[in-house]
């Protein structure tokens, strides 16, 4: 087999020769995960490895080997100097297995966010990539108010995530996001920060609240790219975010989980 090439881009994965460059596509996706990679080190990378292979096997993906095949390689791929935003992607229709290779866009340690709760546009809110185009649309329509980020929220009014993570927050001395039942996405990130809580004793609680009810609070907006961002404003609405005193202590502890990619 080949060995992979590094082009930053789209490279689509054969087993006869592994990842070449491709041209962009235009059927839409069936799964996508992501990550950050700094210098060649990576947060919860076997952790997002276990999200693919179950996602793609329920989307009804190649068989574990093809996609064993393909992950060996684009973990070869991946520079090890620099900071990129991986994507592995499973496409429809074809099923053919991507790596989109792109710069980290600047990390951020804080977010504004649209003060007005989003009707949750996804149809597979539990499985990442068949909605990337509607959670890109309502991104757009923050930012043209101002935001960086908006909440979805469920048709009860309940808190559900934001368009690119999970929603966490802070009632007294308890950490808090929204109930499993509700469709929310199995964050590999959110997952990391509930563990850490519960091996040092720090309450966690599953609570439904509307967008109103975190006025006031430290919350955050957690993903795989910028791993803690809190909330510093609410845009377009009476909400007042709190200061961030939890924030730095856990976001440190967070950058401190990443590992080196393994030897290629």
């Amino acid at each position: 087999m080949t060995q992979p090439v590094v082009v930053e881009g789209l490279s689509a994965w054969s087993p006869a020769r592994g990842l070449t460059p491709a041209a962009e596509p235009t059927t839409p996706l069936l799964v996508a995960d992501s990550w950050l990679v700094r210098d060649g080190r990576v947060r919860g990378l076997e952790r997002h490895r276990e999200r693919f292979l179950r996602t793609c096997g329920e989307a009804g993906g190649p068989p574990l080997r093809r996609l064993l095949e393909f992950w060996r390689d684009m973990t070869d791929a991946l520079p090890r100097t620099g900071e990129w935003f991986p994507r592995v992607e499973l496409a429809a229709g074809s099923l053919e297995l991507r790596l989109l290779l792109r710069h980290a866009p600047p990390l951020g340690t804080g977010v504004r966010v649209w003060a007005t709760g989003q009707a949750d546009p996804r149809t597979v809110p539990r499985r990442k990539g068949p909605d990337l185009g509607a959670l890109a649309r309502v991104r757009e329509r923050a930012s043209g108010e101002g935001a960086e980020e908006a909440v979805l929220v469920a048709p009860s009014g309940s808190v559900l995530e934001a368009a690119t993570a999970s929603v966490l927050w802070w009632e007294d001395d308890t950490l808090c996001l929204p109930p499993p039942r509700l469709p929310v996405l199995p964050g590999v990130t959110v997952a990391l920060v509930q563990e850490r809580a519960r091996r040092e004793g720090v309450p966690v609680a599953h609570r439904e609240r509307t967008v109103a009810e975190l006025d006031g609070r430290e919350v955050w907006l957690v993903n795989a790219l910028h791993g803690i961002r809190p909330v510093t404003g609410w845009i377009g609405g009476p909400l007042w975010a709190a200061p961030a005193q939890r924030a730095p202590e856990w976001r440190a502890w967070l950058d401190s989980l990443m590992e080196p990619l393994p030897s290629r």
